[in-house]
């Protein structure tokens, strides 16, 4: 296992690709975090430094919203279709700690401006705690997360300030870094997520276990 010129840190770096209306990518979020956490129990010299990488799922998505459960039916044949898929989904969501609320959900959200949030946060320090109440707002609470007031009041519990957050998302600071990230990503390759990529040198596609990501991370370090 390499090490820095610091003998008592170990470096890692985990780039996720994903985006915050993507169900799977919450639950591989938790994956995420349950293998950091056994890892670091193994590894306690071990830092880590986690980075979000914007993807849109659903790009067209007007920044007003569509109907949910309306688009989804289109998207996968029916209601059965949409019933089903949300089953599984709950299911693998227990399983990682996660109660999703499907059924609060009445508007799709364009993503766009919770990934120029998440953006400014990162510039910051870390965006854990701001992406995890994304992903809450959307899939518990079905709160419009491409809403500016919506953002501007979750970005205020997880420490900014709303009214500097409305300012930043009413301008267009952000957008550019946002879209050629996502763009940068989709030209390497990235076609669905979450995507994992451990100190930029192994890469994981999907919401694989913890087991699965924890010998990720061992490898990358190698």
């Amino acid at each position: 296992m390499s090490t820095t010129e610091n003998p008592s840190q170990i470096q890692l770096t985990i780039d996720v690709v994903s985006d915050v209306v993507c169900p799977w990518c919450y639950i591989g979020k938790h994956h995420l975090q349950t293998a950091l956490d056994e890892f670091k129990q193994a590894h306690p010299k071990l830092d880590v430094t986690v980075r979000w990488i914007p993807y849109f799922l659903n790009p067209e998505t007007p920044m007003e919203g569509s109907p949910y459960r309306e688009f989804l039916e289109k998207k996968f044949g029916g209601a059965a279709q949409v019933d089903a898929a949300w089953a599984r989904v709950t299911e693998a969501g227990k399983k990682a700690g996660i109660a999703f609320a499907f059924d609060t959900i009445k508007l799709r959200a364009n993503t766009l401006n919770a990934h120029r949030l998440i953006h400014r946060f990162q510039q910051r320090g870390d965006a854990e705690a701001l992406v995890e109440r994304l992903f809450e707002g959307h899939f518990l609470r079905g709160e419009h997360i491409s809403d500016v007031d919506v953002l501007a009041d979750i970005a205020a519990e997880c420490g900014d300030d709303a009214e500097a957050v409305r300012s930043y998302l009413v301008a267009t600071e952000g957008h550019a870094d946002v879209m050629t990230l996502a763009a940068q990503v989709q030209e390497s390759g990235v076609s669905g997520v979450p995507f994992f990529i451990f100190n930029r040198r192994l890469a994981v596609s999907g919401a694989q276990p913890p087991d699965v990501l924890r010998d990720a991370m061992l490898q990358a370090l190698d």
